[in-house]
């Protein structure tokens, strides 16, 4: 991690995101007095699960993987995080400490934003408030139905769920699955990396998906999304 200061060709001088559209012309300086602008080079750790925090990050530019550490060497692939998007807001509601982990997959740029002056703003500015409320509760149904895929869906089902929802940001990155292992995308499934390499041979073998290297091409949208639903 590298602090980028206003000096540097790459400083960001705003915080363009609709949220803090919001605020007024005094919670933005106030905001702004509280952040410190940081670079992470491609495998860098934004946050670490289970240590303590006294800071929001707000991601700028770049992508990041956020997921949850089991042992050494479990792990379980939660989402892609993007610009635009905030980590470790659970610090600002409750406690002091990250729920998860989350890895650069590309140089990435974030604003670490003091936790106490996101919770000043919050109290005060109710608009401001209702928008990262909003996020909050989105991530939070979004991990719901995570739960509730790993309980219910078979093999075939969680791996459809994972190459859908990875396909899904191909608009802003074509080469997002490029980005990814193998076992990253096991990682999305909770299934091993050597069943998910299975799965999809045979996803390619039926017309599916289409394997070139580490890219994914998914043929057959309506049938991946059958298999999916059928779980």
């Amino acid at each position: 991690m590298k602090t980028i200061f206003e000096t540097d060709s790459d400083f960001i001088c705003d915080i363009q995101a609709p949220c803090f559209r919001d605020l007024t012309q005094e919670e933005t300086e106030f905001i702004r007095a509280g952040k410190t602008q940081v670079l992470f080079r491609k495998g860098d750790n934004l946050t670490k699960q289970g240590a303590f925090t006294s800071y929001v990050l707000f991601l700028i530019n770049g992508m990041a993987k956020q997921y949850l550490e089991g042992d050494s060497t479990k792990t379980f692939n939660l989402r892609i995080i993007m610009p635009g998007e905030f980590l470790g807001l659970s610090a600002v509601f409750s406690e002091n400490l990250f729920g998860y982990s989350s890895v650069a997959l590309t140089d990435c740029q974030a604003f670490l934003i003091e936790k106490e002056a996101i919770a000043k703003v919050i109290k005060q500015n109710g608009q401001f408030g209702f928008s990262l409320i909003k996020r909050y509760c989105e991530q939070n149904n979004n991990l719901l139905t995570i739960v509730r895929n790993l309980n219910y869906k078979q093999m075939n089902g969680r791996l459809a769920d994972a190459l859908l929802y990875i396909d899904s940001l191909k608009t802003g990155t074509p080469e997002i699955f490029q980005l990814l292992s193998r076992k990253d995308l096991a990682d999305f499934c909770g299934i091993s990396t050597e069943s998910t390499v299975k799965l999809l041979k045979i996803f390619e073998k039926d017309g599916i998906i289409k394997l070139h290297e580490k890219d994914i091409v998914i043929l057959k949208n309506e049938t991946l999304s059958e298999i999916s639903r059928r779980g």
